[in-house]
């Protein structure tokens, strides 16, 4: 008998796409519209029974996704933001249906998707705790005897009977969470909401999930938090456009998470729509990185210094421009910050300049990841670009007295200490 607590075979998920309606431009033209409105409307009503795969109008949320997750298991999901992750969970937890595919899960299933996931804002605190146990199919003497476990772990014991639209962002959050985790679902599904509460409440969480699991029931986690995937889970999976790009080892499944992810490689060019920022006084249009010998790369050896060189096509003239690099640990901890706070560059005139930056290598080998940015002296944000470059930190150097001493990483950064004996 199979020990997977969610089995998951060609799993796809379509929608329609809103198309925008061509309005007239003449008075004539507006009655014509008006005359022809009853017929558009019941042409457009009938269309929505045909989702026809040809149509420009379907849009993929999901396609052909097949997994399981083992009875006990962490399981991760990670992925850029519109990979398809949301629309995964919201099938698990049955809020919305999938287009084809089946879909298998063993027992209950309790899901934390948003913040506040399943509150009714009018009702307290204590009353959205026993809505949700109903929901979960839980009896009131079950919730009565787990209800002061619930209180006490997210530490609202002073705002229980206080309506919840009055809780902030971070107390939904951690009732929402402890609902979820102490109503002893056989499969918690968690989005990324643990990154509103405070650090010492994600340890919470991350105990109770191990907890969970360590009882034989199963945790789907979904999260940005490369180091808290990697603490947590064994296995794991990377969505990309809908579709699983890889799945395997928590730590392989990482890897190729930010070699994917990172598109500008060699090619130093950013492609058109990288940007989130659509801001017309400039982009970054090249990013490269230079090893120690001026030579384009993303491997650097071993306490290597390097350069990082941007272009910049700046449309209207910039005072005291704010420039910065940022480099990143397994795609979220930030590890450090070169900018140009200090006003080193007066100013940057309408046109194409190259601007660069010296960077001493401190960093422990592994990946890691660029981001790179323009900003206006305000902090108005131009551009920005995340994880546009890995970077792979080697374990050796052309400096025999200067190798990596460890079979092992040990932390992220190199400081140059000093010893001496004193006694």
């Amino acid at each position: 008998m199979s020990n997977a607590a969610i089995q998951i075979k060609g799993l796809s998920k379509k929608y329609r796409i809103g198309k925008a309606e061509k309005t007239a431009d003449t008075f004539a033209g507006v009655i014509v519209n008006g005359l022809k409105r009853p017929f558009a409307n019941l042409k457009q009503i009938r269309s929505l029974s045909r989702l026809e795969d040809d149509e420009a109008s379907i849009f993929w949320a999901l396609k052909d996704v097949s997994f399981d997750v083992n009875e006990g298991e962490i399981f991760g999901i990670i992925g850029h933001n519109g990979a398809g992750k949301s629309t995964l969970l919201k099938i698990l937890s049955r809020i919305t249906e999938p287009s084809a595919g089946e879909l298998r899960i063993k027992g209950r299933v309790s899901a934390l998707l948003e913040v506040g996931t399943g509150f009714h804002p009018e009702l307290t605190g204590r009353e959205n705790v026993y809505m949700n146990g109903t929901i979960l199919g839980m009896r009131k003497s079950e919730i009565d005897q787990k209800l002061d476990e619930i209180v006490g772990f997210s530490g609202v014991e002073k705002y229980l009977d206080t309506p919840v639209k009055f809780y902030s962002s971070g107390m939904r959050v951690r009732l929402g969470f402890s609902v979820a985790a102490h109503l002893e679902p056989d499969v918690l599904i968690i989005d990324e909401v643990l990154a509103v509460g405070d650090v010492e409440f994600q340890k919470k969480c991350i105990g109770k999930m191990n907890e969970v699991t360590g009882q034989g029931r199963t945790v789907l986690f979904v999260s940005h938090n490369m180091s808290t995937i990697k603490s947590l889970c064994n296995r794991a999976l990377f969505l990309r456009n809908g579709s699983i790009n890889y799945m395997g080892s928590v730590e392989a499944t990482i890897e190729n998470y930010l070699r994917k992810e990172s598109d500008v490689q060699i090619d130093d060019l950013v492609p058109e729509g990288r940007s989130s920022y659509n801001s017309e006084e400039g982009k970054i249009t090249r990013i490269k990185l230079l090893n120690s010998g001026g030579v384009k790369t993303n491997e650097l050896q071993y306490m290597e210094s390097f350069v990082i060189n941007l272009e910049l096509d700046i449309n209207n003239s910039i005072n005291f421009p704010i420039v910065d690099v940022r480099i990143f640990r397994e795609g979220i901890e930030l590890v450090h910050c070169a900018n140009t706070y200090n006003r080193e560059i007066e100013s940057l005139s309408k046109g194409v300049h190259s601007i660069e930056v010296q960077i001493e290598n401190n960093l422990q080998p592994g990946l890691y990841s660029l981001a790179a940015g323009i900003h206006r002296s305000d902090g108005y944000t131009i551009d920005y670009l995340e994880n546009v470059i890995e970077i792979n930190v080697l374990q050796f150097s052309n400096f025999s007295e200067i190798q990596y001493p460890y079979k092992f990483n040990v932390g992220m950064i190199k400081f140059n200490s000093k010893w001496k004996v004193v006694s």
